[in-house]
């Protein structure tokens, strides 16, 4: 059954665009080679799709990675993530859109996107996402397609929302998305991020280990529920850069990548991120009852009009030369001006207080 096309804000991101499959294999089968065995037992792949998953090591075997020629055993357990065949994108229309390219090889191609850009076309934004442009630049047919994915999502691997700037890996070939996906899927991407929230987090340093999902009051938002009752486990490990009284630069490292995992997650700590409209970051969440401070805050949003939240670093195993790659990006002139605005705040209250 096709999947229904959804908004951005709504789209599952990172580990939740990978399909999942274990496999035990029974007692009494004969050895058969596992690209064979995996072709019979899932429908909707080639065998020459699985053959690249193998080879890209995102088919385990016991564990450990195997060779396209490797003979299943009974009561072998086999973990597969591998991308399904792509879907019609006759409907993705190409857009000669300039790409802020970080990095480019055979394989892979680092975005430095731009606060927003939507990722994707969905409803209410059929036109002028990085999609349309990579569809223009690389040719819609010429990348590969998630599992589960529509054909309007080419070479996309995971996504970060609209109006949060920073670093994306796009997938070139079947091979790095056969590699990125498993990767993603175990959590061994590193992906930090930086954020301005409300407030000082106490402690400065820690992990939220907390289950989120859709919020049962607006499908667009999420919420954390931290009994787990219902959702998925997602885990941020956060550090304090920059206390500012008010604010506070805080970095973040992803370890799931759930949808607006960061925003909902600080928000829950009591510290949402400055600007963010949808969790609550555009009201004054710290400071004096003054008008001249509210009238400094919304002036400060005003140059910064979106969530104070930039993904700036990538970290990963490169799918061809097997080497762990490390790409970082600078904060953009609107974070960087909002955040200087702050800092030149702080050091007038501390002239004012010193006299």
């Amino acid at each position: 059954m096709n999947q229904p096309e959804i908004n951005e804000e709504e789209q599952e991101i990172s580990d939740d665009y990978q399909d999942f499959r274990e496999i035990i294999v029974d007692p009494g089968q004969e050895q058969l080679r596992i690209d064979k065995f995996i072709f019979d037992k899932m429908s909707g792949v080639t065998r020459n799709r699985i053959q690249q998953a193998i080879r890209a090591g995102s088919v385990l075997v016991n564990e450990k990675t195997i060779k396209p020629n490797y003979r299943v055993r009974p009561n072998d357990v086999i973990q597969v993530v591998v991308p399904r065949p792509p879907r019609d994108s006759d409907g993705l229309r190409p857009e000669d859109i300039p790409l802020n390219i970080h990095y480019e090889d055979d394989d892979i191609l680092i975005v430095n996107k731009e606060a927003g850009m939507v990722v994707h076309p969905g409803i209410g934004n059929h036109s002028g996402t990085l999609v349309n442009a990579l569809a223009y630049h690389y040719g819609k047919n010429d990348l590969p397609v998630m599992e589960g994915n529509l054909g309007n999502r080419i070479g996309l691997v995971h996504r970060i929302d609209k109006d949060t700037s920073g670093l994306l890996v796009v997938a070139k070939t079947e091979f790095a998305m056969n590699s990125l996906a498993k990767q993603f899927f175990f959590h061994t991407i590193d992906r930090k991020y930086v954020a301005l929230v409300w407030g000082e987090p106490d402690p400065a340093e820690g992990t939220i280990d907390a289950f989120i999902d859709r919020s049962p009051k607006n499908r667009t938002m999420q919420h954390v529920f931290p009994e787990g009752e219902t959702g998925k486990n997602a885990i941020t490990h956060y550090k304090t850069l920059e206390p500012m009284y008010y604010v506070s630069l805080v970095e973040c490292q992803l370890e799931t990548g759930r949808t607006h995992q960061i925003r909902v997650h600080m928000k829950y700590k009591g510290h949402p991120l400055f600007g963010d409209a949808k969790y609550g970051g555009d009201q004054i969440m710290k400071g004096t009852i003054y008008s001249k401070f509210k009238q400094f805050v919304e002036n400060t949003m005003k140059v910064i009009p979106r969530q104070a939240l930039h993904a700036k670093s990538l970290g990963f195993e490169h799918p061809r030369t097997g080497e762990r790659v490390y790409f970082e990006c600078e904060i953009p002139e609107d974070f960087s001006s909002a955040l200087n605005i702050w800092r030149n705040y702080v050091t007038d209250r501390r002239r004012k207080k010193s006299l």
